[in-house]
Formats: structure tokens, C-alpha cells, sequence
């Protein structure tokens, strides 16, 4: 009998390269005519020794330009019963942020709206007055708020269409993972490994969707609030 199964088939994807989300989306779109499961897991690794203002750029173009590149080539392409994740961390929300900061991030309604916020935050950065407006010394933080706020705006906007669909945009955090990115700023030692923090991921991509968690961050099959004092939305 002739073997079956899947055939797995690797393509390179520079996140940080303006053109590879779209180019990958044609490829897809021609080769498969659409995708059922994406998982955006892109990070350019920094460390507590790092001069964040020489290294912003690229920094922003990998984690969040690269982010919203890729909701953009890719969600038109979702399947009925997809699912498109960003993976972030549980510091993508509202309350590591001073509130004078909230409204840069809070109800923005497209993926513009998000790009242009994350690089008045980047050039605050780079011209050194990011302190004096308030932004966190942690890049990682106004980083991964930006990419939850990607996602929320993003739902906003297809929510009715993937209800009726059963497709699933959410961020997902994986909780800590014992990596060599993540023991750059702390003591990893007692965290899951890859593998083991995978499994809620994959249960999440691969599972039954719950509606409540469309368009929010999701941890171990739980919304994280997005704004301080409220509850998740329903």
C-alpha cells in the first residue's frame, strides 16, 4: 500500500523583510489556495546589556511591524474553522502601562492605527525621551502590548465574519519557558520546557474554539483582562 500522511514542506519567512508576509501569503494562497492554523512566534532576542536605542529598529520591525505584516497577508487567507495566534506574554496588557500611556493602545480600531503608535513609541526611544513621556525602561513590555492591540483591532474588524465561520483570532501566552531568550532576564531554571509549554498553546489552535476568547490574550485557557480593575470581554 502507498504511504500516507502528511508532507511537511519548510519556506523561509523574514518577518523584518517589508515584502515576505505578502510573498508568502501568494505562495500559500496559489500552492494550498488557503491556510487552516497560523502561529506568529516571532522575537528578536535582547538582553538586560543591550543599547535598546541602536537596536529599536530592528527590534520593532521583527516583533511588531513583523506582526502586523503578518495578520495582514495572512488572515484573508483563514480557512472556515481557522485559527491565527500571536504569541506574546502576560505583559501585553494595559496594566504594565503608565495610565497616561492607555489611550496609545486602547481602542485602536486598525492595523495603521497600531503601526503608527508603535513607532512614536520606537523614535522615543532612539532620540532618548521615552522616560520623560513615561514608556517602561523594559522594551518588551510596550513591545507585546502593541502586538495584543495588533490582534484586538484586527478582531474588531472581522469579528462578525469569522463568528459565522468558527475561525479564531486571539494572543496567547505560554506562561515562562525555560529558553535561552528568556534566561537572558531571568531565572529560568524550574520553567517548562519548549515542548511542554507548547501544550496549551496547541490545544488552543487545535481545539474546540470558545468564542470568549476571540480577539483576547489568552493564558492556559484563561483571557488575561486587557484594561486594569476590568473584566475580560464576553
Amino acid at each position: 500500500m502507498p504511504a500516507t500522511g502528511a508532507r511537511v514542506r519548510g519556506e523561509l519567512l523574514d518577518v523584518a523583510d517589508p515584502e515576505a508576509a505578502a510573498q508568502l501569503a501568494g505562495l500559500l494562497s496559489q500552492r494550498h489556495g488557503g491556510v487552516d492554523v497560523v502561529i506568529g512566534n516571532a522575537v528578536m532576542r535582547v538582553g538586560p546589556d543591550d543599547d535598546m536605542r541602536r537596536l529599536i529598529d530592528a527590534y520593532t520591525e521583527v516583533n511588531n511591524f513583523g506582526t502586523t505584516r503578518l495578520l495582514r497577508a495572512l488572515a484573508p487567507l483563514l480557512r472556515d474553522g481557522g485559527r491565527l495566534l500571536v504569541v506574546v506574554s502576560s505583559l501585553g496588557t494595559l496594566n504594565h502601562l503608565a495610565p497616561v500611556l492607555h489611550d496609545r493602545f486602547d481602542g485602536l480600531e486598525s492595523l495603521e492605527e497600531v503601526d503608527a503608535q508603535v513607532a512614536a513609541w520606537r523614535d522615543a526611544v532612539k532620540d532618548g525621551s521615552a522616560r520623560a513621556q513615561a514608556w517602561p525602561g523594559f522594551v518588551n513590555i510596550p513591545s507585546k502590548i502593541a502586538q495584543v492591540a495588533a490582534v484586538r483591532a484586527l478582531a474588531g474588524q472581522r469579528r462578525d465574519e469569522d463568528a459565522s465561520r468558527g475561525i479564531l483570532l486571539a494572543a496567547v501566552c505560554p506562561g515562562m519557558i525555560n529558553t535561552p531568550t528568556s534566561g537572558l532576564w531571568w531565572d529560568v531554571s524550574g520553567a517548562p520546557s519548549p515542548e511542554r509549554a507548547a501544550v496549551p498553546l496547541l490545544d488552543l489552535a487545535l481545539g474546540p474554539v470558545d468564542p470568549g476568547h476571540y480577539g483576547e490574550l489568552v493564558r492556559f485557557g484563561q483571557v488575561l483582562p486587557w484594561r486594569p480593575g476590568r473584566r475580560a470581554a464576553s
